[in-house]
Protein backbone atom coordinates (compact mmCIF):
# COMPACT_ATOMS: atom_id res chain seq x y z
CA UNK A 1 0.00 0.00 0.00
CA UNK A 2 1.58 3.54 -1.07
CA UNK A 3 2.38 5.66 1.74
CA UNK A 4 0.12 8.08 3.63
CA UNK A 5 0.38 11.65 1.99
CA UNK A 6 0.91 14.36 3.77
CA UNK A 7 0.94 18.29 3.36
CA UNK A 8 2.27 20.94 5.70
CA UNK A 9 -0.30 23.16 7.67
CA UNK A 10 -0.72 26.26 5.59
CA UNK A 11 0.59 29.65 6.91
CA UNK A 12 -2.11 30.80 7.83
CA UNK A 13 -2.81 28.08 10.27
CA UNK A 14 0.56 27.55 11.37
CA UNK A 15 0.14 31.45 12.95
CA UNK A 16 -3.07 30.43 14.56
CA UNK A 17 -1.15 27.57 15.96
CA UNK A 18 1.90 29.46 16.34
CA UNK A 19 -0.29 32.08 19.12
CA UNK A 20 -1.68 29.25 21.27
CA UNK A 21 1.15 27.94 22.33
CA UNK A 22 1.19 24.48 19.51
CA UNK A 23 3.82 23.97 17.29
CA UNK A 24 2.53 23.39 13.44
CA UNK A 25 2.28 19.68 12.37
CA UNK A 26 2.18 17.47 9.32
CA UNK A 27 -1.50 17.14 8.78
CA UNK A 28 -3.07 13.90 7.09
CA UNK A 29 -5.10 14.39 4.07
CA UNK A 30 -5.09 10.54 3.38
CA UNK A 31 -7.51 7.72 5.01
CA UNK A 32 -4.96 4.94 4.27
CA UNK A 33 -1.68 4.26 6.91
CA UNK A 34 1.33 2.27 5.39
CA UNK A 35 0.44 0.17 8.59
CA UNK A 36 -2.90 -0.26 8.31
CA UNK A 37 -4.72 -3.67 6.85
CA UNK A 38 -7.90 -4.83 5.72
CA UNK A 39 -9.86 -2.39 4.02
CA UNK A 40 -8.49 -0.56 0.49
CA UNK A 41 -7.92 3.04 0.86
CA UNK A 42 -9.55 5.74 -0.34
CA UNK A 43 -8.67 7.14 -3.95
CA UNK A 44 -5.58 10.22 -3.78
CA UNK A 45 -7.24 13.35 -3.87
CA UNK A 46 -6.51 16.84 -6.05
CA UNK A 47 -4.39 19.38 -4.66
CA UNK A 48 -7.22 21.34 -3.91
CA UNK A 49 -9.08 19.40 -1.75
CA UNK A 50 -5.94 17.99 -0.04
CA UNK A 51 -5.18 21.65 0.50
CA UNK A 52 -8.88 21.90 1.77
CA UNK A 53 -8.77 19.39 4.20
CA UNK A 54 -5.40 20.44 5.49
CA UNK A 55 -6.76 23.74 6.09
CA UNK A 56 -9.68 22.68 8.03
CA UNK A 57 -8.51 19.88 9.79
CA UNK A 58 -5.41 21.85 11.53
CA UNK A 59 -7.67 24.70 12.35
CA UNK A 60 -7.09 24.09 16.23
CA UNK A 61 -9.10 24.68 18.75
CA UNK A 62 -6.99 26.79 20.59
CA UNK A 63 -6.95 29.49 17.72
CA UNK A 64 -10.68 29.64 17.59
CA UNK A 65 -10.12 32.65 20.27
CA UNK A 66 -12.88 35.49 19.78
CA UNK A 67 -9.30 38.05 20.15
CA UNK A 68 -9.88 37.11 15.88
CA UNK A 69 -13.11 38.25 15.53
CA UNK A 70 -13.00 41.59 13.35
CA UNK A 71 -15.05 43.85 15.99
CA UNK A 72 -14.26 47.00 17.46
CA UNK A 73 -12.58 45.32 20.82
CA UNK A 74 -9.58 48.00 21.74
CA UNK A 75 -6.30 46.09 21.27
CA UNK A 76 -4.05 44.77 23.54
CA UNK A 77 -1.87 41.70 23.94
CA UNK A 78 -3.89 40.40 27.10
CA UNK A 79 -7.85 40.18 27.21
CA UNK A 80 -9.73 39.35 30.45
CA UNK A 81 -12.35 36.69 29.55
CA UNK A 82 -15.46 36.01 30.79
CA UNK A 83 -16.54 32.72 29.51
CA UNK A 84 -20.21 31.61 30.10
CA UNK A 85 -21.12 27.59 28.78
CA UNK A 86 -23.56 25.11 29.75
CA UNK A 87 -21.14 22.16 29.51
CA UNK A 88 -17.60 21.75 29.62
CA UNK A 89 -15.56 18.46 30.76
CA UNK A 90 -16.68 17.66 34.16
CA UNK A 91 -13.36 15.25 34.58
CA UNK A 92 -10.72 14.25 32.95
CA UNK A 93 -11.37 11.82 30.05
CA UNK A 94 -15.33 13.09 30.35
CA UNK A 95 -16.91 13.34 26.48
CA UNK A 96 -19.40 15.72 27.32
CA UNK A 97 -18.82 18.95 25.86
CA UNK A 98 -14.85 17.54 25.25
CA UNK A 99 -14.92 20.51 22.25
CA UNK A 100 -14.84 23.46 24.91
CA UNK A 101 -11.75 22.14 26.70
CA UNK A 102 -9.37 22.86 24.31
CA UNK A 103 -11.12 26.38 23.30
CA UNK A 104 -11.06 27.82 26.80
CA UNK A 105 -7.18 26.44 27.57
CA UNK A 106 -5.82 27.25 24.35
CA UNK A 107 -7.05 30.82 24.73
CA UNK A 108 -5.19 30.58 27.85
CA UNK A 109 -2.39 29.68 26.58
CA UNK A 110 -2.00 32.72 24.05
CA UNK A 111 -1.70 34.70 26.97
CA UNK A 112 -5.37 35.35 27.76
CA UNK A 113 -7.25 35.55 31.71
CA UNK A 114 -10.12 32.71 30.82
CA UNK A 115 -12.72 32.48 33.60
CA UNK A 116 -14.90 29.49 32.84
CA UNK A 117 -18.98 29.92 34.44
CA UNK A 118 -20.79 26.86 34.30
CA UNK A 119 -23.40 25.29 36.27
CA UNK A 120 -22.34 22.84 39.17
CA UNK A 121 -22.49 19.42 38.67
CA UNK A 122 -22.32 16.41 40.83
CA UNK A 123 -20.00 14.84 38.75
CA UNK A 124 -17.67 17.89 38.56
CA UNK A 125 -14.29 16.93 39.78
CA UNK A 126 -11.71 19.70 38.72
CA UNK A 127 -9.94 22.45 40.98
CA UNK A 128 -10.67 25.78 40.24
CA UNK A 129 -7.82 26.65 38.32
CA UNK A 130 -6.52 24.44 35.76
CA UNK A 131 -4.57 24.69 32.56
CA UNK A 132 -4.33 28.63 32.48
CA UNK A 133 -8.64 28.81 33.01
CA UNK A 134 -10.21 29.59 36.39
CA UNK A 135 -13.29 27.88 36.92
CA UNK A 136 -16.48 29.75 38.54
CA UNK A 137 -19.10 27.40 39.23
CA UNK A 138 -23.13 28.57 40.18
CA UNK A 139 -25.72 26.30 42.35
CA UNK A 140 -29.28 26.65 41.03
CA UNK A 141 -31.13 23.34 41.72
CA UNK A 142 -33.02 23.32 45.01
CA UNK A 143 -33.17 19.42 45.18
CA UNK A 144 -30.32 16.98 44.18
CA UNK A 145 -32.54 15.37 41.56
CA UNK A 146 -33.16 18.67 39.10
CA UNK A 147 -29.56 19.36 38.51
CA UNK A 148 -30.40 18.87 35.11
CA UNK A 149 -29.42 21.73 33.16
CA UNK A 150 -26.85 21.94 30.98
CA UNK A 151 -24.09 18.70 30.63
CA UNK A 152 -26.23 17.14 27.99
CA UNK A 153 -28.47 16.63 30.27
CA UNK A 154 -31.53 18.96 29.63
CA UNK A 155 -32.68 17.24 26.36
CA UNK A 156 -34.49 13.39 26.25
CA UNK A 157 -32.37 11.86 23.63
CA UNK A 158 -31.57 15.25 21.76
CA UNK A 159 -35.52 15.59 20.50
CA UNK A 160 -37.52 17.17 23.83
CA UNK A 161 -36.93 19.36 26.93
CA UNK A 162 -37.12 17.25 29.81
CA UNK A 163 -39.80 19.22 31.95
CA UNK A 164 -37.20 18.75 35.42
CA UNK A 165 -34.62 21.39 32.46
CA UNK A 166 -37.74 23.50 31.80
CA UNK A 167 -38.76 23.91 35.47
CA UNK A 168 -35.22 24.67 36.79
CA UNK A 169 -34.35 26.60 33.93
CA UNK A 170 -35.65 30.47 35.24
CA UNK A 171 -33.53 29.55 38.34
CA UNK A 172 -30.43 28.51 36.15
CA UNK A 173 -30.28 31.15 34.38
CA UNK A 174 -30.54 34.03 36.93
CA UNK A 175 -28.09 31.95 39.09
CA UNK A 176 -25.77 31.68 36.17
CA UNK A 177 -26.22 35.63 35.45
CA UNK A 178 -25.30 36.67 38.64
CA UNK A 179 -22.47 34.49 38.80
CA UNK A 180 -21.29 35.69 35.76
CA UNK A 181 -21.64 39.51 36.41
CA UNK A 182 -19.85 39.28 39.72
CA UNK A 183 -17.13 37.36 38.40
CA UNK A 184 -17.23 40.14 35.19
CA UNK A 185 -16.71 42.90 37.53
CA UNK A 186 -14.13 41.21 39.81
CA UNK A 187 -12.01 40.38 37.65
CA UNK A 188 -12.29 43.41 34.67
CA UNK A 189 -13.65 41.61 32.57
CA UNK A 190 -12.74 42.47 28.57
CA UNK A 191 -14.67 40.03 26.85
CA UNK A 192 -18.08 38.08 27.47
CA UNK A 193 -17.86 35.12 25.63
CA UNK A 194 -20.86 33.02 25.53
CA UNK A 195 -20.95 29.45 24.15
CA UNK A 196 -24.84 28.10 23.14
CA UNK A 197 -27.12 31.22 22.83
CA UNK A 198 -29.63 29.24 24.83
CA UNK A 199 -28.71 29.63 27.49
CA UNK A 200 -25.35 30.72 27.27
CA UNK A 201 -25.99 33.74 25.43
CA UNK A 202 -29.00 34.85 27.21
CA UNK A 203 -26.65 34.53 30.24
CA UNK A 204 -23.67 36.60 28.92
CA UNK A 205 -25.88 39.13 27.09
CA UNK A 206 -27.55 40.27 30.31
CA UNK A 207 -24.18 39.81 32.69
CA UNK A 208 -21.87 41.98 29.62
CA UNK A 209 -22.81 45.34 30.71
CA UNK A 210 -20.54 47.60 28.37
CA UNK A 211 -17.99 44.82 27.40
CA UNK A 212 -18.68 43.36 24.34
CA UNK A 213 -20.21 39.76 23.74
CA UNK A 214 -19.35 37.06 22.00
CA UNK A 215 -21.90 34.32 21.16
CA UNK A 216 -20.81 30.97 19.96
CA UNK A 217 -23.51 28.07 18.48
CA UNK A 218 -22.70 24.69 18.80
CA UNK A 219 -25.81 23.30 17.59
CA UNK A 220 -28.57 22.03 19.84
CA UNK A 221 -29.04 25.97 21.22
CA UNK A 222 -30.24 26.82 17.64
CA UNK A 223 -32.64 23.85 17.42
CA UNK A 224 -34.30 24.88 20.33
CA UNK A 225 -34.35 28.45 20.02
CA UNK A 226 -36.24 27.31 16.74
CA UNK A 227 -38.44 25.03 18.82
CA UNK A 228 -39.97 27.08 21.22
CA UNK A 229 -41.37 30.52 21.38
CA UNK A 230 -40.17 31.64 24.75
CA UNK A 231 -36.47 30.13 23.82
CA UNK A 232 -36.77 32.07 20.27
CA UNK A 233 -37.53 34.95 22.19
CA UNK A 234 -34.26 34.85 24.59
CA UNK A 235 -32.07 34.37 21.45
CA UNK A 236 -33.51 37.01 20.08
CA UNK A 237 -32.44 39.36 22.56
CA UNK A 238 -29.30 38.16 22.96
CA UNK A 239 -28.16 38.26 19.14
CA UNK A 240 -29.17 42.04 18.97
CA UNK A 241 -26.86 42.93 21.93
CA UNK A 242 -24.08 40.41 20.52
CA UNK A 243 -21.35 41.99 18.77
CA UNK A 244 -20.09 38.83 17.16
CA UNK A 245 -21.75 35.77 16.25
CA UNK A 246 -19.63 32.31 14.89
CA UNK A 247 -21.04 28.95 14.01
CA UNK A 248 -19.41 25.74 13.63
CA UNK A 249 -21.09 25.45 10.16
CA UNK A 250 -22.79 27.49 7.44
CA UNK A 251 -26.15 25.48 7.92
CA UNK A 252 -25.81 26.77 11.76
CA UNK A 253 -25.62 30.42 10.82
CA UNK A 254 -28.03 30.69 8.11
CA UNK A 255 -30.42 29.39 10.81
CA UNK A 256 -29.24 31.47 13.36
CA UNK A 257 -29.64 34.62 11.05
CA UNK A 258 -32.95 33.57 10.44
CA UNK A 259 -34.40 34.01 14.38
CA UNK A 260 -32.79 37.05 14.95
CA UNK A 261 -28.37 36.69 14.46
CA UNK A 262 -27.17 39.67 12.14
CA UNK A 263 -25.53 38.09 9.51
CA UNK A 264 -22.74 40.78 8.72
CA UNK A 265 -21.89 40.10 12.06
CA UNK A 266 -21.30 36.80 11.72
CA UNK A 267 -19.04 34.13 10.80
CA UNK A 268 -18.55 30.15 10.32
CA UNK A 269 -15.92 28.73 12.65
CA UNK A 270 -15.32 25.03 11.99
CA UNK A 271 -14.37 22.67 14.51
CA UNK A 272 -10.86 21.59 14.73
CA UNK A 273 -8.43 18.78 15.48
CA UNK A 274 -5.50 18.34 17.09
CA UNK A 275 -3.66 15.99 14.63
CA UNK A 276 -0.78 15.04 16.66
CA UNK A 277 -2.96 13.19 19.01
CA UNK A 278 -5.21 11.69 16.17
CA UNK A 279 -3.47 9.97 14.04
CA UNK A 280 -2.59 6.18 12.90
CA UNK A 281 -0.95 4.52 15.29
CA UNK A 282 -0.50 0.38 14.83
CA UNK A 283 0.58 -0.09 18.44
CA UNK A 284 -2.58 1.61 19.47
CA UNK A 285 -4.12 -0.38 16.94
CA UNK A 286 -3.08 -4.00 18.33
CA UNK A 287 -3.56 -2.96 21.97
CA UNK A 288 -7.02 -1.92 21.39
CA UNK A 289 -7.99 -4.92 19.59
CA UNK A 290 -6.53 -7.19 21.75
CA UNK A 291 -8.66 -5.91 24.42
CA UNK A 292 -11.72 -6.05 22.33
CA UNK A 293 -10.81 -9.66 21.78
CA UNK A 294 -10.51 -9.23 17.54
CA UNK A 295 -7.89 -10.38 15.47
CA UNK A 296 -5.78 -7.80 13.39
CA UNK A 297 -7.77 -9.58 9.82
CA UNK A 298 -10.91 -8.95 11.64
CA UNK A 299 -13.20 -6.43 9.53
CA UNK A 300 -13.33 -3.92 12.81
CA UNK A 301 -16.24 -0.46 11.91
CA UNK A 302 -16.33 1.90 14.45
CA UNK A 303 -18.54 5.01 15.45
CA UNK A 304 -18.54 7.34 18.48
CA UNK A 305 -20.87 9.80 20.22
CA UNK A 306 -24.03 10.19 22.33
CA UNK A 307 -26.59 7.12 21.48
CA UNK A 308 -29.16 10.56 21.19
CA UNK A 309 -31.43 10.32 17.87
CA UNK A 310 -29.40 12.94 15.54
CA UNK A 311 -26.81 10.36 15.69
CA UNK A 312 -28.30 8.13 13.92
CA UNK A 313 -26.71 4.55 14.99
CA UNK A 314 -30.03 2.75 14.06
CA UNK A 315 -29.29 3.31 10.89
CA UNK A 316 -25.49 2.03 11.34
CA UNK A 317 -26.94 -1.20 13.36
CA UNK A 318 -29.49 -1.96 10.04
CA UNK A 319 -26.47 -1.95 7.68
CA UNK A 320 -24.73 -4.08 10.22
CA UNK A 321 -27.40 -6.40 9.38
CA UNK A 322 -26.84 -6.04 5.83
CA UNK A 323 -23.16 -6.64 5.67
CA UNK A 324 -23.38 -9.49 7.96
CA UNK A 325 -23.81 -12.16 5.12
CA UNK A 326 -20.73 -10.80 3.14
CA UNK A 327 -18.65 -10.02 6.17
CA UNK A 328 -19.53 -13.06 8.66
CA UNK A 329 -16.48 -12.05 10.92
CA UNK A 330 -17.37 -8.48 11.20
CA UNK A 331 -17.59 -6.53 14.57
CA UNK A 332 -19.27 -3.03 14.83
CA UNK A 333 -17.99 -0.98 18.41
CA UNK A 334 -20.44 1.91 19.46
CA UNK A 335 -18.77 4.30 22.00
CA UNK A 336 -21.17 6.45 23.81
CA UNK A 337 -23.65 6.16 26.24
CA UNK A 338 -27.16 7.97 26.15
CA UNK A 339 -31.24 7.50 26.56
CA UNK A 340 -31.13 5.35 23.57
CA UNK A 341 -28.76 2.43 24.73
CA UNK A 342 -31.33 0.09 26.06
CA UNK A 343 -33.34 0.60 22.00
CA UNK A 344 -30.16 -0.17 20.95
CA UNK A 345 -29.08 -2.87 22.02
CA UNK A 346 -32.54 -4.72 21.65
CA UNK A 347 -32.64 -3.07 17.78
CA UNK A 348 -29.00 -5.35 17.56
CA UNK A 349 -30.02 -8.24 19.15
CA UNK A 350 -33.94 -8.29 16.70
CA UNK A 351 -31.73 -7.58 13.83
CA UNK A 352 -29.62 -11.15 14.39
CA UNK A 353 -26.55 -8.57 15.06
CA UNK A 354 -26.11 -8.80 18.98
CA UNK A 355 -23.11 -10.40 18.60
CA UNK A 356 -21.85 -8.23 16.14
CA UNK A 357 -22.97 -4.86 17.80
CA UNK A 358 -21.16 -4.06 20.23
CA UNK A 359 -22.13 -1.16 22.69
CA UNK A 360 -18.82 -0.26 24.44
CA UNK A 361 -20.59 2.43 27.23
CA UNK A 362 -19.07 5.98 28.09
CA UNK A 363 -15.11 5.79 26.76
CA UNK A 364 -12.87 8.73 27.55
CA UNK A 365 -11.98 11.33 25.18
CA UNK A 366 -8.79 10.47 25.46
CA UNK A 367 -9.50 6.65 24.26
CA UNK A 368 -10.95 7.80 20.98
CA UNK A 369 -7.53 7.97 19.11
CA UNK A 370 -6.56 4.71 19.90
CA UNK A 371 -9.75 3.48 19.03
CA UNK A 372 -9.91 4.92 15.45
CA UNK A 373 -6.09 3.79 15.07
CA UNK A 374 -7.84 0.15 15.76
CA UNK A 375 -10.41 0.31 13.29
CA UNK A 376 -10.62 -0.39 9.42
CA UNK A 377 -14.15 1.79 9.13
CA UNK A 378 -15.45 4.54 10.70
CA UNK A 379 -18.76 5.79 10.02
CA UNK A 380 -20.95 8.89 11.47
CA UNK A 381 -24.24 8.39 10.44
CA UNK A 382 -25.74 11.49 11.13
CA UNK A 383 -29.40 12.45 10.63
CA UNK A 384 -32.18 15.43 11.15
CA UNK A 385 -34.37 13.69 14.27
CA UNK A 386 -38.35 13.84 13.86
CA UNK A 387 -37.67 17.35 15.83
CA UNK A 388 -35.53 18.22 13.09
CA UNK A 389 -32.35 18.61 15.51
CA UNK A 390 -29.57 17.91 13.96
CA UNK A 391 -25.25 18.08 14.72
CA UNK A 392 -24.08 21.17 13.55
CA UNK A 393 -20.04 19.81 13.05
CA UNK A 394 -19.53 16.59 14.98
CA UNK A 395 -15.88 16.79 15.95
CA UNK A 396 -15.56 13.04 15.52
CA UNK A 397 -16.15 13.96 11.56
CA UNK A 398 -12.94 15.70 11.73
CA UNK A 399 -11.29 13.63 14.30
CA UNK A 400 -12.07 10.43 12.07
CA UNK A 401 -10.00 12.42 9.25
CA UNK A 402 -7.22 13.53 10.62
CA UNK A 403 -6.60 10.03 12.15
CA UNK A 404 -6.58 8.05 8.83
CA UNK A 405 -9.13 5.91 8.76
CA UNK A 406 -11.74 5.54 5.79
CA UNK A 407 -14.64 7.61 7.09
CA UNK A 408 -18.33 6.93 5.86
CA UNK A 409 -20.80 9.89 7.00
CA UNK A 410 -24.01 11.61 5.95
CA UNK A 411 -23.85 14.97 4.43
CA UNK A 412 -25.98 16.77 7.30
CA UNK A 413 -25.34 19.97 9.13
CA UNK A 414 -21.65 20.91 8.26
CA UNK A 415 -19.98 17.42 7.73
CA UNK A 416 -20.56 18.37 3.65
CA UNK A 417 -18.18 21.68 4.28
CA UNK A 418 -15.42 19.41 5.43
CA UNK A 419 -15.54 16.03 4.05
CA UNK A 420 -16.18 15.37 0.18
CA UNK A 421 -17.28 12.53 -1.17
CA UNK A 422 -15.41 10.05 -2.83
CA UNK A 423 -12.26 11.93 -1.73
CA UNK A 424 -11.82 12.51 1.79
CA UNK A 425 -14.61 10.38 3.17
CA UNK A 426 -17.53 8.28 1.48
CA UNK A 427 -20.88 10.35 1.90
CA UNK A 428 -23.91 9.11 1.72
CA UNK A 429 -27.86 9.99 2.42
CA UNK A 430 -28.91 9.80 5.50
CA UNK A 431 -31.24 7.13 7.18
CA UNK A 432 -30.60 5.03 4.57
CA UNK A 433 -28.95 1.91 6.07
CA UNK A 434 -27.91 -0.13 2.59
CA UNK A 435 -26.35 3.09 1.29
CA UNK A 436 -24.04 2.90 4.14
CA UNK A 437 -23.97 -0.92 3.89
CA UNK A 438 -22.50 -0.58 0.35
CA UNK A 439 -20.15 2.70 1.20
CA UNK A 440 -18.80 0.56 4.33
CA UNK A 441 -18.52 -2.99 2.56
CA UNK A 442 -16.34 -1.05 -0.44
CA UNK A 443 -14.35 0.21 1.82
CA UNK A 444 -13.66 -3.45 3.25
CA UNK A 445 -12.87 -5.03 0.06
Amino acid sequence: MERRAHRRVPRRCARGLGRAGLEPADVPIRADDPGRRGPRALPDDEAGSAGRVSSVVCQHRASLSVIDVPFDVPSRAHHRIVMVASSYPRFHGDSVGSFMEPIAQGIARRGHEVHLVAPWHPKWNRPTFEAGVHFHLFHYAPTAGLNTFGYAEGMRADVRLRASAVAVAPLAVLAGWFKALRVAQKKRATIMHAHWVVPGGVIGAAAAGSIPLVISLHGSDVFVAERHAVARLAARGAFARARWVSACSEDLRVRAVAIGAQGARSSVVPYGVDSERFSPDEQARRRVRESLGIADNVPLVFAVGRLVRKKGFEYLIDAAAILKSQHPALRVAIAGDGDLEAELRARALASGVGDVVQLLGHVAHHEVPALLAAADVAVAPSVHDSAGNVDGLPNTVMEIMASGTPLVATPVGGIGAVATDGTTARLVPERDARALAVAIDDLLR
